[in-house]
């Protein structure tokens, strides 16, 4: 599979269950959560980006570029998809993919792109995202750059709105990964998962 792979962290949500307001800039040990998400993102992809809605200076001190999202209205994840996409055909001309990352899962594996990537190969697929526990995690995702034009479409002519719908048209590698000691695509959406995210971190890391 030729072309390099850049990544975008998708921040765009609401974060309804957390009370509103930036999930991913609440301490997760002496860091932010979303400086965990950028450690092990960064080494995974040639360029990084941060989707997020609103003032983009409350993230200045991450040093990433911040894409907002196209679509209006809080169109959920799948917007965040199209403007990486979008930020990544712009900026990044030598890239063909599109690896997404969720802004709330500090534990996801370091080795998530290479699964992603030899999936697509092995199976002849499109897209590739992970799973675990039996359960999908599609914001995971690997998304070829060459889809842009059919996503928008997708969103702006048939009102697509989740991951899953997009991708069932397309021919989807799912990679599993394990879910001891710990499930790594355990994420914080609630005040109790990020207790759990402080046990973790200082158990296993």
């Amino acid at each position: 599979m030729s072309g390099a792979v850049v990544g975008v962290i998708l921040a765009g949500g609401l974060a309804r269950r957390m009370g509103g307001g930036d999930k991913c800039l609440l301490p997760l040990g002496e860091r932010p959560l979303l400086w965990h998400v950028i450690e092990r993102a960064r080494p995974q992809v040639a360029a990084l980006a941060l989707n997020a809605n609103g003032d983009p200076a409350r993230f200045a001190s991450f040093g990433l570029p911040v894409v907002a999202d196209g679509i209006e209205g809080f169109a959920g994840p799948l917007a965040g998809v199209l403007a990486g996409m979008d930020w990544a055909l712009a900026q990044v001309p030598e890239a063909d993919w599109l690896v997404t990352f969720a802004s709330d899962t500090p534990f996801f594996p370091l080795d998530l792109v290479a699964r992603l990537r030899a999936a697509v190969d092995a199976n002849r697929a499109e897209l590739a995202c992970a799973s675990s526990g039996g359960r999908r995690h599609p914001v995971f995702g690997l998304w070829p750059l060459a889809l842009r034009d059919a996503l928008e479409r997708a969103m702006r002519e048939e009102g697509i709105r989740k991951i899953d719908l997009f991708t069932a048209d397309h021919r989807l590698a799912i990679v599993d990964w394990p879910v001891e000691p710990f499930d790594p695509f355990f994420n914080v959406n609630r005040p109790e998962d990020l207790d759990e995210a402080r046990r973790l971190l200082a158990r296993a890391f």
